[in-house]
């Protein structure tokens, strides 16, 4: 599971699962040959990291967060096992949240945490990540010389983990931002941070990969550098000296480093960090859609050449998507002349584009390619999505054998439910059992389209099951609410 790795003895806020796959080497064939003389290979000593952390040590800040105390003070202090570490090795004990039931000192503050970051500009700009000042009334920033001053909090994007914080000083040495698109993998890295607490330390390794999708809005830059709690927020250097991210999370199963770290790339960051600076939020667009992988059966059902692109699973209502011709079932492949290569290049694509701005979106729809032109709206704060219609009004089921066997027993659409969802008839699901209900479907939803067939009754219905082909994947685009859908109900083995 992936951990932040921001707050030292807080509680890690994202985890995901991770399954680990084991190479298996091939078998070299032994061959009576003449043996050939082969060029040696270049011998290359290891970097020196001295010079670097010279340049860049100075510009490496400690955050410490405080929370004032609530209720009866109480606390999670930090895990049994890291104050054995500390015990074990003679480090003495930084601050860190008290154990439950301890009240600190001071009843109006304590301290909740640790992290790192580093000075963007001389005139005190620091950039951190969010998780690292997340709920805190206070921010404090250290920085090499010992100086310590409170912070203000300029802004924070929890959904690219970014933070921007000021503190009132001048004539500071600022960080030289690097370009991610010459890092290479397997170039050595440098990161500098507070592990547990411990101001300035240095660890150092490579680049393991790039573009990194762990399901989170930015992909990352995967390294083998030592990353610990408090770690988080610090940067990733590279040995020009330049930032190209900051390291954020982990893998772990025990909480500890295991040799694989994350870091934002600084691009990313640097976009996020201009708008805070400037607004204090960050404006994201956005189209509309719900979107999924193209998996290979998908792409096959479709007759797209290969599984690539963002299947477009739902669509909303009145949203720029809708308007632009977008529907569900359609798999955009490009975006304003780029490729969508994975579902995760498109949020990535459309949150970077301004509010407002016109975009080309190229989809695949039963069939053939087309380009339409789409209005980027800005995300919404706390949007929601619609809840199922709320229509319960009896129609006449009708379970054919066809529907049922996918699973399915439909009936006529009523005028006021077309009324509802907008749509121009269709079939509502009475039940969905076996492959439909594996595939999504539920009672309500308005089936208005199978496979490359509209259906506006249940007679369209029946006649669309009998065209499709029992042992392959049925598409079915419904309505459910505000959203239309699209899904795949995979036939019985």
């Amino acid at each position: 599971m992936r951990f932040r790795i921001g707050a030292a003895g807080h509680a890690a806020s994202l985890v995901l699962a991770a399954t680990m796959t084991l190479l298996a080497g091939s078998t070299l064939a032994l061959v009576s040959s003449p043996v050939r003389a082969q060029s040696a290979p270049v011998v290359r000593g290891l970097p020196d990291f001295t010079e670097l952390v010279d340049l860049v040590g100075p510009s490496v800040a400690n955050i410490r967060t405080l929370e004032k105390a609530g209720g009866d003070g109480a606390q999670d202090g930090p895990d049994e096992d890291m104050l054995e570490f500390f015990r074990r090795f003679g480090i003495p004990i930084p601050n860190m949240p008290r154990r439950r039931g301890q009240r600190p000192g001071n009843p109006q503050e304590q301290p909740r945490g640790v992290g790192s970051g580093f000075i963007l500009t001389s005139d005190g700009y620091v950039m951190t990540n969010a998780h690292v000042i997340d709920g805190a009334d206070e921010v404090m920033v250290t920085l090499t010389d010992k100086r310590e001053f409170k912070a203000k909090i300029v802004g924070a994007d929890k959904r690219s983990d970014v933070a921007v914080v000021k503190i009132d000083a001048t004539g500071l040495p600022a960080v030289k931002i690097g370009d991610v698109s010459r890092l290479k993998v397997g170039e050595w890295v440098m990161a500098i941070g507070s592990p547990f607490g411990l101001e300035n330390t240095v660890t150092a390794g490579i680049v393991s990969a790039k573009q990194r999708d762990t399901g989170e809005y930015l992909p990352f830059i995967q390294t083998d550098v030592a990353i610990n709690p408090g770690n988080s927020g610090g940067p990733l250097i590279n040995m020009r000296g330049e930032v190209v991210g900051i390291n954020s999370q982990i893998y772990s199963r025990s909480g500890g480093f295991m040799g694989i770290s994350f870091a934002i790339p600084i691009d990313e960051a640097m976009r996020v960090s201009d708008q805070l600076r400037a607004t204090g939020r960050v404006s994201r667009g956005r189209i509309g859609v719900q979107i999924e992988p193209v998996t290979k059966d998908i792409a096959d059902s479709m007759g797209l050449a290969k599984a690539q692109g963002a299947l477009v699973r739902g669509v909303e209502v009145g949203s720029p998507a809708e308007k632009a011709g977008i529907q569900a079932g359609d798999v955009i492949t490009q975006y304003d002349g780029k490729a969508v290569e994975r579902v995760s290049d498109l949020p990535r694509m459309v949150g970077n584009t301004k509010p407002g701005t016109k975009a080309t979106v190229t989809v695949f729809h039963r069939g053939s390619a087309r380009d339409l032109t789409v209005t980027v709206a800005e995300v919404k704060p706390d949007a929601d999505e619609a809840g199922a219609t709320a229509d319960k009004e009896p129609a006449k089921d009708k379970a054919s054998p066809q529907a049922q066997q996918w699973g399915l027993v439909v009936g006529e659409v009523t005028s006021d439910q077309a009324k509802d969802l907008r749509v121009k008839g269709g079939v509502r699901v009475v039940s969905a059992e076996g492959a439909a209900a594996r595939a999504g479907l539920k009672v309500d939803d308005v089936i208005v389209a199978v496979g490359n067939s509209d259906v506006r009754s249940v007679k369209d219905f029946d006649a669309a099951l009998a065209k499709a082909d029992a042992k392959k994947p049925l598409s079915v685009m419904f309505r459910r609410g505000d959203w239309a859908q699209y899904t795949l109900i995979r036939p019985e083995k």
